[in-house]
């Protein structure tokens, strides 16, 4: 039984990722901005979940989450940070405060949680750090400059914690998926192939984490090709993001 943290419990990967890390015995603390998302999962699971309500966003609920984890378990054992929004810049319109919300979400709410669990890490057993990035970060697509360039740094952030926190026995894996079925992509106005649902991305998440893989893509096909091509000469790489651009719409 391992004293697990995870955010963006209430929904989407987050939430099938929660149910089956309880129906495996674990104990959860369940993070999310509204209680009464969680609420069945607590009455199904008496015993087993912590309920830690607030934004990663905002220092004060992060600090709050954190020391209700600590004044109950002491030490976390797990952390599965995975709350994260998506927006997308309209061709025409570029808007600097979408891209501060996307940021602000991703990467400093992902950053205020990682400095409130690693020290509940450090007095954990095996501890084991897991961070949602995303597979966009390898191929630069139209559109989603925001939440390409938060992946893009939240996957460099992880990478070099990774070398950081070797030496103190932390392993650290980054999960970058592809399409899934979830209320942020079903808002997609494009088409998404090797969509997943989420039972199935958040099943195969969960079955390798033991493992302590360094980093879970998935899916394969899809993840592979969008690696080659991000291997692709700048030019070769710009002429597909035109290809696959939509007009102004000015």
């Amino acid at each position: 039984m391992r004293r697990c943290w995870l955010t963006g419990a209430s929904s989407g990967i987050g939430a099938a990722m929660a149910l089956q890390l309880l129906e495996q015995g674990h104990q959860v603390a369940l993070g999310a901005r509204r209680a009464d998302k969680l609420a069945a999962l607590a009455a199904q699971f008496p015993g087993q979940v912590l309920l830690t309500v607030g934004d990663v966003d905002q220092p004060g609920d992060v600090a709050q989450m954190a020391g209700q984890i600590e004044q109950a378990w002491g030490a976390l054992d797990q952390v599965i940070l995975n709350a994260g929004t998506c927006e997308y810049l309209e061709p025409g319109h570029f808007d600097p405060a979408l891209v501060e919300r996307v940021m602000r979400t991703n990467l400093t709410g992902t950053s205020l949680c990682l400095a409130a669990a690693l020290p509940l890490l450090r007095r954990g057993r095996q501890p084991h750090l897991v961070v949602m990035g995303s597979s966009v970060s390898w191929l630069a697509l139209p559109r989603a400059g925001a939440y390409g360039a938060s992946k893009a740094a939240l996957r460099y952030l992880v990478e070099s914690l990774r070398i950081d926190l070797a030496a103190e026995g932390i392993d650290v894996t980054l999960v970058s998926p592809g399409f899934v079925d979830t209320p942020l992509t079903r808002r997609n106005d494009f088409p998404m192939p090797q969509l997943w649902s989420v039972e199935r991305a958040a099943g195969h998440i969960i079955a390798r984490l033991p493992r302590r893989p360094l980093e879970i893509a998935f899916p394969a096909t899809f993840t592979l090709v969008l690696r080659l091509l991000g291997a692709l000469p700048a030019r070769l790489r710009l002429r597909l993001g035109r290809h696959l651009a939509r007009p102004s719409q000015d």
